[in-house]
């Protein structure tokens, strides 16, 4: 009876050996496709993509005008004179303040606008950094930046461009410290005031003798 369990276990060692064997290739391809434990994968351990510079305002900083860029030089109509804003929405509300502002408060000549600044010549985080980002310029910059460059009907006109301009532009003239010649958009990108804005603009311009700035006949 010995003799029989001896050989009985000899043949069922053989075959869980066989079976091992025969498992080995099985195991060792699993071992290998397993990550090593706390190693983490190639991508998940990559480095992300650096964030956009952005200004105040929270627009993407643009490093040229003209080319590779959302910033292009712009004729504001009527005046004779260009500026390189931010093209689209925020083209067509700044060039409307422009616009406005000539005719309304104080001709404008050459020299007398400014657009798009690099960043180095702005200060960050500051309202004056929107120019890097090509979403504000600069009226009569220098002597206009000061506080009391305007007289108060000049002022109660680019209140009134501002009322029209429903929250969407701010005006350097009501920042610490004073810029009375920074008009700047005060919405981020994503802001629907601005495309609203925008398209009532434009319906202005389309019907002429009607919109805002046209005096009550």
């Amino acid at each position: 009876m010995q003799q029989k369990m001896t050989r009985r276990t000899v043949v069922r060692t053989a075959a869980v050996v066989g079976a091992a064997a025969a498992l080995g290739p099985v195991l060792s391809a699993t071992a290998t496709a397993a990550p090593a434990e706390g190693v983490t994968g190639a991508v998940a351990g990559a480095h992300k993509p650096k964030r956009p510079a952005t200004s105040a305002n929270g627009w993407t900083i643009q490093t040229n005008v003209d080319r590779d860029s959302q910033v292009w030089t712009r004729s504001v109509s009527g005046t004779g004179l260009t500026v390189p804003v931010w093209i689209g929405d925020v083209e067509t509300v700044l060039l409307h303040v422009v616009r406005r502002f000539h005719y309304e408060v104080e001709e404008l000549h050459a020299g007398d606008l400014v657009g798009w600044r690099p960043a180095e010549e702005v200060r960050r985080r500051h309202p004056e950094s929107n120019l890097a980002s090509g979403t504000a310029v600069r009226i009569r910059p220098g002597t206009g930046a000061t506080k009391g460059s305007l007289f108060p009907l000049q002022i109660d006109t680019v209140r009134a461009v501002l009322a029209d301009c429903a929250g969407v532009v701010r005006w350097g003239g009501d920042d610490k410290p004073v810029d009375e010649s920074l008009f700047y958009i005060a919405v981020g990108p994503l802001d629907t005031r601005l495309a609203d804005l925008a398209a009532r603009i434009r319906e202005w311009n389309a019907t002429p003798g009607q919109g805002a700035g046209v005096t009550a006949g």
